[in-house]
């Protein structure tokens, strides 16, 4: 596997707090990176594809260069940071205009001139063309020109757009390929804090593509990484722990909770990774609760299973008691992995090729009708009150869940234990593995 990486590349780096998401917000076109008051909300490499003038570039977000010394994360994302601006084609030196220069910004620049790299000096929150503050402080970098922006109310982003493109390497422009996009699968990487998220898409990447810490919350915006695997693309989402906004009194922590479950509905299939040293929690129901409302394909990843001793455990057993806990996602495929061993971690990217595309098949109206005939006949369908029903006839209606329409002679719907086998019959007669199936009845 392999990471996608043939574009040229952009990061923008400086101290938190300058605007740094907010730009790269602004020149994506998208809420992508988490926006938020409070410095430090970006730990991990943010990247998205930028489409401008007819070229495109990777635009990489990194996190802030200032933190406490000692604290082990703070120094890993300053790592981090550099280790993205090593491979970068153009940097983006963000500082804030409304306070002075300080002298470890002063340093981080004469750092990065060392790299060799082209270097934008740019100078954000400057809100007004009329009123700007005295920027000779900022002229102490030794830069010819200094780039004025205001991101959060795009001043002057049409200009440094045009420097970005003006320092970009002369490489073939890249043609929008629609059929290329639509083929990337997109798993969104889903759990409780600390269950081993982030690890488990760094043995996918091959690399320490993401922070991974003992400390719960590491990640705390959704990271998007492409890879490749037998010429197949794949968009692995790593997103925050999800748990209770009354456990969570870190606010930024809580934006990275409300982008994790809206990242679940955008996804194609869910991955939903628990510890198997501690399972199925409270926690993780939830969230297996907010797969199944989404509608779309799950699997269940048992991780930590290197830590387990196979001898005083029977993975059947274990198996059948996951999905006795978690009966309402009992349809998704349950694999018992190591994000540290690498164990059987690809095996996760088949599981979501093969549930995604269950969960897009169409079902030709003529066998649905002879699989239902013969099933209520012996199986006769109920009402939520327990009362018979008649249904003449079944129709697809959608995909991604797959929705049938059963045409009967009232509008009542199926009892919810009756619903629940024949969904399950339905998944075993028409291979629809790993995917929610939908039941509606009408009067037809």
């Amino acid at each position: 596997m392999t990471r996608i990486n043939k574009l040229p590349q952009v990061v923008i780096l400086g101290y938190p707090n300058v605007g740094k998401s907010t730009l790269f917000n602004r020149l994506l076109g998208q809420h992508k990176a988490l926006v938020h008051s409070l410095p430090g909300m970006t730990r991990d490499l943010v990247t998205g594809v930028v489409k401008q003038g007819g070229r495109e570039y990777l635009l990489v977000d990194t996190g802030g260069f200032a933190g406490d010394e000692k604290d082990p994360i703070s120094i890993r994302v300053r790592d981090k940071a550099l280790e993205a601006a090593r491979t970068g084609d153009v940097l983006i030196f963000l500082a804030d205009g409304q306070r002075s220069l300080s002298r470890g910004e002063e340093e981080l620049f004469i750092q990065l001139k060392k790299l060799n790299r082209p270097v934008l000096a740019v100078v954000n929150k400057i809100d007004s063309l009329h009123r700007q503050p005295d920027l000779s402080d900022f002229y102490r970098l030794g830069q010819e020109e200094l780039l004025t922006i205001s991101a959060e109310h795009k001043i002057n982003l049409d200009l440094l757009q045009e420097k970005i493109l003006a320092l970009l390497p002369a490489r073939p422009e890249v043609k929008k390929d629609k059929a290329s996009e639509e083929n990337i699968l997109r798993i969104a990487i889903v759990g409780r804090i600390n269950v081993g998220k982030s690890s488990l898409i760094n043995r996918l990447c091959g690399e320490e593509r993401l922070l991974v810490s003992e400390i719960p919350g590491t990640t705390r915006d959704s990271i998007d990484t492409l890879i490749t695997r037998n010429k197949k693309t794949y968009c692995l989402i790593d997103t925050a722990g999800i748990r209770k906004f009354s456990g969570t009194r870190d606010s930024r922590e809580k934006a990275g909770i409300i982008r994790a479950e809206k990242n679940i509905k955008e996804a194609d299939v869910i991955c939903l990774v628990m510890d198997v040293q501690e399972f199925p929690t409270r926690q993780d129901a939830r969230i297996a609760s907010l797969a199944f409302e989404s509608g779309k394909p799950l699997i269940i990843a048992l991780n930590k299973w290197d830590l387990v001793e196979k001898s005083k455990v029977n993975p059947a057993e274990i198996k059948q008691y996951v999905l006795d806990r978690l009966h309402f996602v009992d349809y998704a495929p349950l694999i018992f992995i190591s994000a540290l061993t690498g164990q059987r971690v690809v095996r996760i990217l088949d599981l979501a090729e093969e549930v995604y595309q269950a969960a897009s098949r169409t079902i030709e109206t003529r066998l649905l009708n002879q699989f239902w005939e013969k099933f209520s006949r012996q199986y006769p369908p109920r009402g939520r009150d327990g009362s018979p029903l008649k249904i003449k006839y079944l129709v697809q209606k959608g995909v991604r869940p797959p929705v049938f329409i059963l045409f009967g002679h009232s509008q009542s719907q199926l009892s919810p234990a009756y619903e629940k086998f024949l969904a399950d019959s339905f998944r075993k007669n028409f291979k629809l593995n790993g995917t929610p199936v939908v039941f509606k009845v009408r009067r037809g």
